[in-house]
């Protein structure tokens, strides 16, 4: 307890010393700690002296529909994942000191979900409706210099379903405090465009945007720097000029940068750029500073080459991916999605597209950091409805707004390569459909003319033609086909000059996808539903038994289904079978792979389109001896040899007419299941499959053993329940306790199960397929953080981190 509340004084005392230093430089500070939160809903809450002591201490990213029980009933149904939602607030206080009298301070909440309504001490600062954009609050008029100042925030998220997938509830992204100068540089409006020289050198052009909001004339010029990640460094400067008080003006340079080092997904090079504000002599103005990481790269499309990065060829091997992040709900903490993309990378994907959100600016930092590339996407909606309170009706209104905040975020981000402006829109073949895709993306041009603008576009149904969709096509420099690659041979002799990427591809047709993407080059790549599982949309890919019709995710009650499980990876981030030939087919590093049908009782498994296959990767099948199991092998090689306990049991070829793929029999019996890739008939690579024990232990297997020690950082631990050997049991599936000792807390604990009614915050909660993750949340003070883990019949395991 005492190291608690020391911990407690030493926060407090360093978020003081940040503000005041942030007030120094003219920069932000993270302000996640230290806020209060209430569900319910009193308009009394907003004024500044409510007695909010009893109210729940958080610390921000904060979803509180994650922490709730689910229901079959509940109102977001099946789209929210049957998780609660409802009306929450949020109160902080902060102290301001007299010295920022002649400052201007706003407070930037990078997502609040949805409808935010802000107050500084009892008065209005700000609202937003779009739960998946910034909101930011000039504070300055409402302060009280000197004192304690109390901020309130008003989250309405009552109004279910308003999307089609999981969107969380509450301040569930970052939120910061910025104390500028009056003459400073415009939030977001510092942006670095890069364009390539025929010398092999590079031109960075910067614009800046610098606003006087003084009652007298400012005298201002830039200092900009440059620095790549050897510390080599390029600098330039744009000489004073005068602003009238409340005028804003644009500052331009361009810098020269020799022998760069280009970013990619291969090299993932940031440099480092600085703007800051200068002054003249005695007109000297408090200085402001921009500090962005940016990559040096560029974006071109052409239908005779396709997508170009930095002038090669590129294709894309993405996936589609939902903003949760699985058992922590939509709160994007910076290292689960670290985490994410990292594991995304890992499976092979090179390129990743938002659907149908915004993403949070923690998962675009990580995938500059990574070397993923990425398709931002604004809307899923347009001003035709799809869900009762997604909207719609004020689209028409907000659409600008929304866009201008997306792209002025964005844009200094280098993994993003291609704005989308809509998923599937309802207007798509009317009239009005076209005419607000040009109308967007024109408005997207004129804030980023260096990014080709997509859309994700369906068909028509069955009673309307395809081709009445090419007016909508034609206001897109990339046309984004969901679930309609099949048609490209035909729409290029019609559109010889049409740009397309497959938006959205079924699991099942990896290698359609891949052989549509290398045979036309006009055809940038594809991305799969889904990269990933995700929370909402309940019961798409499940699988039905033979005695069960598939039920259409959009119908009926899928309750308790909760989640999408049409991933590559499980929810808890490991690989399915399927993702490892996705990997294979697009000839990604992997070769070789092999996983067993699961065996389906009374006739063949019923799938749905988003259904991946049910393939299992292990060779345990109690009270299956002597039944014929299909082992289906993918590989990279000539051909595979497959032998059981040493015994033959076939080779066949696996090369690009096979799809990269082979089916073989094999009776079961416990033992070792070997599959050889084969080159001129030799070995060249192995992969085996091997029988698993009885369960004898927890094995607890920490992602990373050192954790730092804020209330921001997280620590992942797989757990697996094991044999003797070691190897994961895969039919395991009885709950496993978990207890922590030290300066850590259980943030969340799940499994891959979809299907289960357990609470992403229960504990003991079961694992499944042998498999679970537990994730911890530091409580801000360093020491040695011990987690143990036990379960009926065998011995309590432990883990030992530390937190510094």
């Amino acid at each position: 307890m005492f190291a608690r509340l020391i911990a407690k004084m030493l926060a407090t005392t360093a978020l003081a010393a940040a503000l005041a230093a942030a007030a120094r430089a003219g920069e932000r500070t993270l302000i996640d700690s230290q806020w209060r939160f209430q569900l319910g809903d009193d308009p009394a809450w907003s004024a500044a002296d409510v007695a909010d002591q009893s109210w729940r201490r958080v610390d921000l990213p904060h979803d509180w529909s994650i922490e709730g029980e689910r229901a079959a009933e509940a109102p977001g149904g099946g789209a929210l994942g049957y998780f609660p939602a409802g009306v929450g607030w949020y109160r902080r206080t902060f102290d301001v000191p007299r010295e920022w009298q002649d400052r201007r301070v706003a407070i930037t909440f990078d997502g609040v979900y949805r409808d935010a309504e802000v107050w500084c001490n009892g008065a209005p600062a700000g609202v937003r409706f779009n739960g998946f954009m910034p909101l930011r609050c000039d504070l300055t008029e409402h302060l009280k210099w000197g004192e304690q100042n109390t901020i309130a925030v008003r989250v309405d998220n009552s109004a279910v379903p308003n999307a089609r997938w999981y969107t969380g509830s509450g301040i569930y992204r970052h939120v910061w405090l910025s104390v500028e100068p009056q003459v400073h540089l415009v939030a977001d409006g510092v942006v670095a465009r890069t364009r390539r020289t025929q010398a092999g050198s590079v031109e960075v052009a910067i614009d800046a945007e610098v606003v006087n909001q003084s009652s007298a004339a400012a005298v201002v010029g830039l200092e900009v720097e440059l620095t790549d990640s050897t510390g080599a460094r390029t600098t330039g400067s744009i000489p004073v000029r005068t602003f009238a008080p409340g005028e804003s003006q644009t500052l331009a340079i361009v810098l020269a940068v020799e022998h760069p080092r280009l970013w990619s997904p291969e090299d993932p090079e940031l440099s480092r750029l600085s703007v800051r504000t200068v002054g003249d002599g005695a007109a000297q103005q408090a200085g402001d500073e921009c500090r962005l990481n940016i990559g040096l790269r560029t974006v071109e499309v052409d239908a005779a080459n396709g997508l170009l990065l930095n002038g090669e060829p590129i294709q894309l091997c993405g996936g589609n991916v939902h903003s949760d992040l699985g058992p922590l709900g939509a709160a994007p903490f910076d290292g689960a999605e670290q985490r994410r993309v990292k594991l995304l990378k890992a499976a092979g994907f090179n390129a990743l597209r938002t659907a149908h959100n915004p993403p949070a600016p923690a998962f675009l930092d990580a995938c500059d950091r990574l070397g993923m590339l990425v398709i931002d996407e604004a809307f899923d909606e347009w001003e035709a409805s799809k869900t009762p309170h997604d909207g719609g009706d004020s689209f028409a209104r907000r659409w600008p707004d929304d866009v201008a905040a997306l792209v002025r975020r964005d844009r200094n981000h280098p993994s993003v390569i291609m704005w989308s402006i809509g998923n599937e829109m309802y207007e798509r073949g009317k009239p009005r459909g076209v005419e607000l895709a040009a109308a967007i993306a024109e408005r997207v041009h004129q804030l980023d003319p260096t990014r080709p603008v997509t859309a994700a576009v369906n068909g028509l149904g069955p009673d309307r033609d395809w081709t009445e969709l090419d007016p909508l096509f034609a206001a897109l420099d990339v046309a984004g086909y969901n679930y309609e690659l099949s048609r490209v041979a035909a729409d290029h002799e019609r559109v010889p000059n049409r740009l397309i990427y497959g938006s959205e591809t079924f699991p099942s047709e990896a290698f359609a996808d891949w052989q549509t993407t290398v045979s036309h080059p006009f055809v940038l790549g594809a991305c799969v539903w889904s990269a990933a599982d995700y929370l909402g949309e309940a019961g798409i890919g499940r699988t039905f038994a033979a005695d069960e019709s598939v039920l259409p995710h959009w119908q009926g009650n899928h309750f308790p289904w909760h989640g999408g499980a049409c991933g590559d990876l499980d929810l808890i981030g490991r690989r399915r079978p399927h993702s490892h030939y996705r990997n294979i087919v697009w000839d990604r590093g992997e070769k070789l792979f092999a996983a067993v049908q699961v065996p389906s009782e009374g006739g063949p498994w019923n799938l749905s389109q988003w259904s991946p296959p049910p393939l299992a990767d292990h060779w345990t099948w109690p009270g299956r001896e002597g039944e014929s199991l299909s082992v289906e092998v993918f590989s990279r090689y000539d051909a595979v040899r497959v032998l059981l306990n040493g015994q033959l049991i076939g080779e066949q070829p696996t090369t690009r007419d096979q799809q990269f793929r082979a089916v073989f029999e094999a009776p079961y019996q416990p033992g070792v299941l070997s599959v050889i890739g084969l080159r001129d008939g030799d070995e060249a690579e192995r992969f085996e499959l091997t029988t698993t024990g009885p369960p004898a232990r927890i094995q607890l297997t920490p992602e990373s053993v050192d954790v730092a020690a804020d209330r921001q950082s997280l620590a992942f631990i797989n757990v697996a329940i094991v044999d003797e050997h070691g190897r994961t049991c895969p039919h395991a599936a009885g709950p496993v306790a978990y207890t922590v000792t030290g300066p850590a807390e259980i943030a969340a604990i799940g499994s891959g199960n979809l299907a289960s009614a357990e609470s992403y915050r229960a504990n003991p909660r079961r694992v499944d397929q042998g498999r679970a993750l537990v994730v911890l949340r530091s409580t801000g003070e360093p020491g040695e953080i011990v987690v143990r883990a036990k379960a009926e019949g065998l011995p309590t395991a432990s883990a030992t981190l530390t937190a510094k």
